[in-house]
């Protein structure tokens, strides 16, 4: 299992990413974002895969798109239809793998928002997966996922971490209103490109004493600038923009290092070749 199939930290997700992007982890404005790609690529039916609780998929629909909604995670899915019914909004939200995910329609754009692609853990994965996605695209239909220059410093401190060696990340007020500490502990694998470990909860009561933890797994991959664009080319997509975060600077689409330069989220725009 991963992190985000447990209900705990889908209930909870919303809650600790607003602690977590209010700090350096380069979100601003990624809603608005999507909705301009939204109302230039969309016209034919937008899906949000791996749409979590839904930040874009309702964003999205509250301002008239029309949009599905799509999730590995059960519970995620159950947060987002929750919120969905709460807003009066009736959206098709479909627990399902983006390897094998079919609506029975297409669409003229699919989102993988934030670190959605990056948790498919292998090249093999994320083949089966940008294949799929282009069959459920309209000719000429637009996939946007997000993936991160390695950063080699951090790849060397992970390198010599083990998964029970744990930093703080964050501190917010979870779901029961109690304080509850975020901790991770990542290790990094230059052979598979994968960053795995566990994220520890602690959660407060009203003394300041632990009354819970839990443990949770992460598995992601890393993807290079140079293996995204043939990945993209042998899954019969062309790359459009590279936008470097969501203020709408492009990246020089010919610049394919691999360390970073920008510590920050890649936003790629891929267009299905026919």
């Amino acid at each position: 299992m991963d992190l985000h199939d447990y209900r705990d930290v889908a209930e909870n997700y919303d809650r600790y990413l607003e602690a977590m992007y209010a700090h350096d982890d380069h979100h601003e404005h990624f809603q608005e974002f999507y909705l301009r790609l939204a109302q230039r690529y969309g016209a034919g039916g937008v899906v949000d895969v791996a749409c979590g609780t839904g930040a874009v998929l309702l964003y999205l629909a509250e301002r008239g798109i029309d949009v599905d909604g799509t999730d590995l995670s059960e519970e995620m899915c159950r947060v987002a239809a929750e919120k969905a019914a709460a807003l009066g909004l009736r959206l098709n939200i479909m627990p399902a793998d983006m390897t094998v995910f079919s609506s029975g329609r297409k669409y003229s754009l699919a989102i993988i928002a934030r670190s959605g692609f990056m948790h498919l853990p292998t090249q093999e994965l994320q083949i089966r997966a940008l294949t799929n996605l282009r069959g459920q695209l309209l000719p000429g239909g637009i996939l946007t996922l997000n993936t991160f220059d390695p950063w080699p410093p951090m790849q060397a401190q992970q390198m010599q971490t083990t998964q029970e060696d744990y930093s703080f990340r964050l501190e917010y007020v979870n779901s029961a209103g109690n304080r509850e500490k975020i901790y991770n502990a990542i290790t990094y694998d230059p052979y598979s490109q994968q960053m795995r470990g566990n994220w520890k909860f602690e959660e407060y009561n009203a003394k300041g004493e632990v009354i819970g933890v839990r443990i949770r797994p992460l598995l992601m991959r890393q993807t290079t600038r140079w293996e995204m664009r043939l990945l993209a080319t042998l899954c019969g997509f062309e790359v459009m923009d590279i936008y470097r975060g969501y203020n709408g600077d492009k990246e020089d689409l010919s610049d394919l290092s691999t360390a970073a330069k920008y510590r920050g989220n890649l936003i790629w725009i891929l267009r299905r070749k026919d």
